[in-house]
């Protein structure tokens, strides 16, 4: 994406992930390889205000205000990603790597796959590596895709919030970046994962070998998918379908913690959940017959991902011969639905965990607001847009795009 001018070491430009129902913002401070939180918040985006894109523009513009005023966030250089349903992805394959050719190439995808215009808008790749179709031997690329617009709205509503924009990024890339950190052994540089972004509207797939990007997949299924197929179930709204998934996720995590009571433990990345045992026995639970309606049309919407996702398995092992998946990392907000989990298992067959985007780093005297769950895997995304710019111990792959309007700004913010 656009990388303007910033500090490789010390305080970082805060990390600002603006979603379709929440925006996180974290800002990191690095000194000698060691990663500690300066500042952490988030809001929630209501979702009245979804379908009315002036109303929302203006409630995001006024809670950044708010997040900066009241936190601790140092500055307002500001790394963010272009909401994915602006982001355009897709995968392609050159007889020739040559810079030329792929310029060439990309220009003709861009306008004939998504109408773009070449000279206007913002247009980049990342190169894979080569791949066998039939006999031949082709360089294959991820062609990353955005019209002018969208980067400039993006950017003034940075701006009217009060904040510096030194880098506009993808989700697909600020996803990576949050777990290539941790692969630094030898094994892990030889392993295939694929990270996984569960997200209110998208689900992001990015498969990564060592420390490069191999396949990227934008999926139009997330939670609004979950709680769609149970107010159509329960003939609900929307509101009260995903009012109703939380109730039936506490509750859940409520039984599954009562059983640890028992035995006097507390399950992984739990913690403080024993302090409010007591408010959880409290819930009102749902009826038999609700429960199970709702579990059918979760599994329903989760084996039509289950299916997307093993489709982008069977691609990278066609595409990809010899370099097997070992294992699969999930984050975003909807990674703590177990149902969902539990179907991606079955499907998948590979080995499952639930990310961690923020273990590891010093979060000393740091407070996630009512967040008790302690994997706080949907912080992923921000952390990685946090991390924008900072090579650690080897280079980063080439992160893309750069928009030929927004690039005209970088002049001056560099002067500032």
């Amino acid at each position: 994406m656009i990388n303007w001018k910033m500090k490789t070491r010390g305080q970082r430009p805060i990390g600002l992930d603006i979603g379709h129902n929440s925006i996180k913002m974290i800002q990191l401070a690095i000194n000698g390889g060691r990663i500690s939180v300066i500042a952490a918040d988030k809001a929630r985006i209501e979702p009245r205000i979804n379908g009315d894109m002036e109303e929302r523009r203006s409630f995001i513009v006024a809670k950044i205000r708010q997040m900066l005023a009241e936190g601790s966030f140092r500055g307002k250089k500001v790394i963010s990603a272009l909401p994915n349903d602006r982001l355009k992805i897709t995968s392609l394959r050159l007889a020739e790597a040559k810079s030329d050719k792929i310029g060439q190439a990309l220009r003709k995808e861009a306008a004939q796959r998504f109408g773009l215009d070449p000279d206007r808008d913002a247009i980049n790749y990342v190169l894979v590596g080569d791949v066998r179709q039939g006999d031949e031997v082709k360089s294959e690329l991820i062609l990353f895709a955005a019209d002018n617009d969208s980067v400039k709205s993006h950017i003034e509503l940075l701006e009217e919030a009060g904040l510096r924009p030194v880098g506009i990024d993808t989700v697909p890339c600020a996803l990576f970046r949050s777990f290539e950190r941790s692969l630094q052994r030898q094994e892990d540089r030889e392993r295939t994962a694929v990270f996984i972004d569960v997200g209110s509207r998208f689900t992001t797939v990015v498969f990564g070998r060592g420390r490069e990007i191999s396949f990227v997949k934008q999926v139009s299924i997330g939670g609004e998918s979950f709680d769609k197929e149970i107010a159509a179930k329960l003939g609900v709204s929307i509101d009260e379908a995903e009012m109703l998934r939380g109730k039936l996720r506490m509750e859940r995590t409520a039984n599954a913690e009562r059983g640890l009571w028992g035995s006097g433990q507390t399950s992984t990345g739990q913690e403080g959940l024993a302090d409010q045992k007591d408010d959880k026995a409290d819930l009102e639970t749902l009826d038999a017959s609700t429960r199970q309606v709702m579990v059918d049309a979760i599994s329903a919407v989760a084996e039509q991902l289950a299916r997307e996702v093993s489709l982008c398995f069977r691609y990278y092992t066609v595409a990809f011969r010899g370099k097997r998946v070992e294992r699969a990392v999930f984050s975003g907000g909807q990674a703590y639905e177990k149902i969902l989990l539990n179907v991606l298992k079955r499907q998948l067959a590979v080995e499952i965990e639930v990310a961690q985007p923020l273990r590891g780093f010093d979060m000393m005297n740091l407070n996630f607001g009512n967040d008790k769950r302690g994997l706080l895997c949907e912080w992923a995304v921000a952390v990685g847009l946090g991390l924008k710019g900072w090579n650690g111990d080897a280079e980063q792959p080439e992160e893309p795009l750069a928009a030929p309007a927004a690039g005209r700004q970088a002049d001056s913010y560099e002067r500032n």
